[in-house]
């Protein structure tokens, strides 16, 4: 996957402004809109060490997530007090396993994946640059089950007004990537006047909430 040392550089030098302390509010307040059971199994594509998991894993019986840097999921685990079984997979990944949680450490693209009910894409889609987009999404529908949901959250601003990650993904290239799907947008948060990115020069800044099907 291109940008890898941009990641891992970010994780080894602890510059993770984007990792957020608590559960994303919007992961409570929108996840049921998935009509979600426990028995559904979720993956979390690029999950970093998000509380966001721990929430799953309270509301589903297998919760998997992906995440390219071993730092990143040897806290995640270390900070709960979790210790995990941990097997290595072919020299590229690793698979840490603790209850209802499995993290691949390793490239999102080669993780050897099975098939999942629901999808949480809380930062994954806009942390990748245009021209991997696609692939990742072809990746998540590849592995997404017949009749599966997608619960995504993302930005739209003016793309040349900032530099990313994170990157804007608007409404119409969301309806390019999942074309043939069924997508409703949830949600739509605009910036004020007094939010740090309009402050900062941005002429609008939305964060979405997006549910996509299959």
């Amino acid at each position: 996957m291109q940008d890898q040392e941009f990641w891992h550089s970010r994780w080894a030098e602890n510059r993770i402004g984007f990792h957020l302390e608590d559960v994303n509010p919007l992961l409570p307040k929108f996840w049921p809109q998935l009509a979600p059971t426990n028995e559904q199994s979720v993956l979390v594509p690029l999950c970093g060490k998000s509380e966001d998991l721990i929430w799953l894993a309270n509301q589903h019986s297998s919760v998997t997530g992906v995440e390219l840097s071993n730092i990143a999921v040897r806290s995640f685990f270390a900070e709960h007090f979790y210790t995990p079984m941990v097997a290595s997979l072919n020299g590229q990944h690793e698979l840490y396993q603790f209850d209802e949680l499995s993290i691949f450490a390793g490239d999102f693209f080669t993780a050897p994946l099975e098939t999942y009910d629901l999808i949480y894409d809380r930062a994954a889609l806009i942390a990748l640059p245009p021209a991997i987009r696609l692939q990742y999404v072809q990746r998540i529908r590849s592995v997404l089950n017949s009749n599966g949901k997608i619960l995504l959250i993302g930005l739209d601003y003016v793309q040349s007004e900032m530099q990313g990650p994170p990157f804007s993904v608007p409404e119409n290239e969301i309806a390019e990537l999942f074309s043939g799907m069924k997508i409703t947008r949830l949600n739509r948060d605009e910036a004020s006047a007094n939010h740090p990115k309009i402050q900062n020069g941005l002429s609008r800044f939305a964060e979405e909430v997006w549910l996509i099907e299959r």
